[in-house]
């Protein structure tokens, strides 16, 4: 990587707005223009107050969810909401109001995805305040967490490992400050920052520390545009939206062409009253929309965020819940998933002679030299405390890649001396005494860490070569009490769960094994795993507990599962994370966790609670198993509707219904029906091929229930005479339609619970009682004549009926999906 041009902290203060601060050298811009000096103790109150003023502050809006105006919009003007406004329009003038009955419907249809959409608006942002990293900021002297929206130009924001850089800055302090910025650049090794050093938004720390002053803020900022976009509440790419577009893609071809013919055959072939020829022309448009299928979308996945929020989960993108529907192999990192953030000392064991006070101190020296201790560094400050006595020269941050941490330090007698502190089998060598002692306790599932002196320069290469073994620290790691339980869930739920961790992969193995995870008891140490990768695919997709994990390991390991055909998800917390997290299909984020890893993360578990991952992949199945579920019975719908269009056509004959006779037939076999079914639990994992696992049945059905129609419709047409005749006609079609969609309904709703047999059964009543009370027979036009059609109708149905379940479970084994 190239370095990049260091600025002088010390150059001039800009006299006021935005500054372009940090910008590459290039011919447009030969020299850098000055930045804002770097002050330690950060802007005064007063200086910050002016430069709210001038407009000099990072307004860039955090992550959140789209505008209510965005919400009405999309739920309103959509292409079938204009077709339909405009039929509904032309039955309000042409005919009774029982015809207009669909517009009404779909009013009430759209109220319902904006309010369910609001809610599900107000759960995201109430989330994501809660979520929002808090950068810490230096002002007047003091150090004080602020929202990132409050940064103004010239902030001296604190950098710690896991931290992102929320603007554009120059490093004003930097202690072994490394800088992560691959999510920009692409480049995986980390920058070394020192002062006078660029940092950019939208980068992470990886190790040490540091300060640097807010050059770029706002939408000047690098990241910026893109952090907006990609921060936004937006629908990324999702199998079962893009299916549901495809198929209305399809459905709007079909539908013009067989609309013109039908408003031919209706208006100009057939020379009957206009106003009813209308009607029924329309009757015969409306139901090819499977209007209710967008919104039903919609509000399962609206509901399904506010289910999930409830928990105390945010779904930072939607289609996140669909994702997570489809995973069918999780990676854990032990480390704050399968183990609690915190660790306790149990035991101090020095080597070669040491002496446990002089050993005591060394260790507190040690956690006194790193200004934000990770949890192992934290468990030995609580149990070590730092007695002052010896001046830290120089440190060395923990990093995940090499695996120790270490300081330099005057020990006040004139002696100076060099420590590391980090995993005993990275600083020993191979077959040294000292790991068969520690192999006893990993084996116990006890972290381990090994105190070494070593005899070079803290900035030297090879510091870590040939140390003296001074002490072990032994830790004691908290197990979650929800892990087994959670883990057990996924082994249920046919989804392997592989974890994934940088500790001692004995340790890691004997922790799997305590939360009794298939295959703890083989596992891999990741240095040994091949490097190539089809390679690394098979020993990952063989095997379920992996140690000595590299940060760049984790992310080829997810890319060698995805190679493999497999959906992964990656759970974790630590900036070691990052990489995986965010090549992984769906990443999750302990709330707990670093800055990096819940800005990269669809889903944060806000609670810290591993065991919330069960419910959202609960809700994600509920969703998309239940759309799919129901955008059979509109499609089905559909085809019967375009079909039925297509025969009344080339017969030339009156199109069978009114708009209202559709109304009802929709709202009881699909409308009603389909709300209660597309929110009912749902736990069979999801499956590709959306558009192909719905239109297989609904091709079928929907030919099936349109033939059988039309045979009903000419034999009542040949069997009624008279000026009633249509309205007995249209009658026994109706009845005939009813009872064939009431079957493919029925074959939905399997397997059946009481409430699916109840749902079913007042579906069927409320139309019996349609036919049988008077005034609804008059408002729907729908009368039953003499003895013989009716059953006729009812006997064409029941042959219809069984030809469906015939067909269905011919398509279940022929095309299996």
């Amino acid at each position: 990587m190239t370095q990049r041009a260091k600025i002088d902290q010390d150059g001039p203060e800009p006299a006021g707005g935005a500054i372009d601060a940090g910008a590459e050298l290039d011919p447009v811009h030969p020299m850098p223009p000055p930045v804002p000096r770097f002050k330690p103790g950060g802007l005064t109150t007063a200086e910050v107050a002016e430069r709210v003023a001038r407009g000099d502050v990072n307004d860039v809006p955090v992550r959140s969810s789209r505008s209510t105006v965005d919400i009405v919009r999309a739920n309103v003007f959509t292409r079938f909401n204009a077709i339909i406004g405009v039929l509904w329009v032309v039955m309000l003038v042409v005919a009774p109001i029982q015809d207009s009955l669909f517009g009404f419907v779909i009013i009430a249809n759209t109220g319902i995805g904006i309010i369910q959409e609001l809610r599900a608006k107000k759960t995201l942002d109430s989330l994501a305040v809660i979520g929002e990293a808090k950068p810490s900021v230096r002002r007047d002297g003091r150090t004080a967490e602020i929202s990132t929206s409050d940064i103004v130009l010239g902030d001296v924001i604190e950098l710690g490992p896991g931290d992102k850089v929320v603007v554009d800055g120059a490093v004003g302090e930097a202690d072994g400050l490394e800088i992560d910025e691959s999510l920009l650049t692409g480049e995986a090794d980390p920058v070394l920052k020192k002062p006078g050093d660029q940092v950019m938004s939208g980068s992470f720390v990886v190790a040490g520390g540091g300060a640097f002053t807010a050059t770029k803020v706002g939408r000047e900022a690098y990241a910026a545009q893109l952090a907006e976009e990609a921060s936004r509440f937006t629908l990324v790419h999702s199998e079962l939206r893009s299916g549901i577009s495809t198929i209305l893609k399809y459905v709007t071809w079909m539908m013009i062409p067989t609309s013109i013919g039908l408003i031919i055959s209706q208006l100009v072939v057939k020379d009957t009253n206009l106003k009813d020829s209308i009607a029924r022309t329309v009757g015969g448009i409306v139901p090819m929309i499977p209007e209710g299928l967008v919104l039903l979308t919609s509000v399962a996945f609206a509901i399904g965020v506010i289910r999930l929020g409830r928990k105390q989960c945010l779904v930072q993108e939607l289609p996140a819940i669909e994702g997570l529907a489809r995973v069918d192999v999780v990676c854990l990192d032990k480390t704050g998933t399968l183990t609690e953030g915190g660790m306790d000392v149990t035991e101090l064991r020095p080597l070669g002679g040491a002496e446990p006070p002089y050993v005591k101190k060394v260790l507190g020296a040690l956690g006194e030299s790193d200004p934000r201790p990770n949890a192992s560094l934290q468990a030995i400050i609580d149990a070590y405390p730092d007695s002052a006595e010896w001046r830290c020269t120089e440190s060395l941050p923990f990093s995940s890649a090499r695996k120790y941490s270490g300081a330099s330090f005057s020990e006040g007698d004139g002696e100076n001396s060099t420590w590391l502190l980090g995993a005993p089998d990275v600083l020993l060598p191979t077959g040294d005494p000292a790991l068969d002692e520690i192999n006893d306790l990993n084996e116990q599932g006890l972290r381990v860490l090994l105190l070494a002196r070593s005899a070079r320069e803290l900035d030297d290469e090879a510091v870590a070569t040939g140390v003296r073994p001074t002490a072990l620290v032994v830790l004691e790691q908290r197990l979650r009490p929800d892990a087994a339980d959670t883990l057990r869930y996924f082994e249920d739920q046919d989804v392997k769960a592989k974890v994934i961790s940088g500790d001692n992969a004995v340790s890691v193995g004997a922790v799997a094994g305590k939360l009794g995870l298939p295959g703890a008891e083989n596992t891999v140490d990741a240095r040994e795993l091949p490097t190539e990768q089809a390679g690394m695919a098979r020993a990952v997709d063989a095997n379920s507990v992996f140690g000595r994990v590299t940060p760049q390991q984790k992310r080829d390991m997810v890319g060698a599962l995805q190679s493999r055909g497999h959906t992964v998800a990656m759970t974790g917390d630590g900036v070691n994370d990052v990489l995986a997290l965010k090549d992984a299909d769906i990443g999750v984020s302990m709330g707990s966790g670093s800055e990096a890893t819940r800005a990269v993360a669809q889903i944060v578990l806000l609670n810290n609670s591993f065991s919330t991952l069960p419910s959202v992949v609960a809700e994600g199945r509920r969703v998309i198993g239940n759309i799919t579920r129901v955008a059979t019975l509109f499609l089905t719908k559909t085809v019967y509707s375009v079909l039925l269009a297509i025969l009344v056509v080339c017969s030339q004959v009156e199109y069978p219904f009114l708009p209202r006779h559709l109304t009802l037939l929709s709202t009881l076999t699909i409308g009603i029906p389909a709300f209660f079914l597309a929110l009912a639990p749902n736990k069979e994992r999801a499956k590709p091929h959306f558009v192909k696992r719905v239109m297989r049945y609904a091709i079928p059905g929907g030919v099936i229930a349109a033939t059988a129609t039309f045979v009903t419709y000419l034999t009542a047409h040949a069997h009624y005479t008279g000026p009633d005749a249509l309205k007995s006609e249209t009658s026994a079609a109706t009845l005939t339609l009813f009872l064939t969609s009431m079957w493919v309904l029925a074959i939905i709703a399997r397997p059946y619970t009481w409430w699916r047999v109840g749902l079913v059964g007042a579906m069927g009543a409320a139309f019996l009682i349609v036919l049988v009370v008077p005034w609804l027979q008059d408002f729907f036009q729908l009368k039953l004549q003499g003895v013989t059609m009716p059953w006729i109708a009812v006997g064409v149905a029941a042959a219809a009926a069984t030809l469906i379940e015939f067909t269905f479970r011919w398509v279940d084994r022929r095309f299996p999906a």
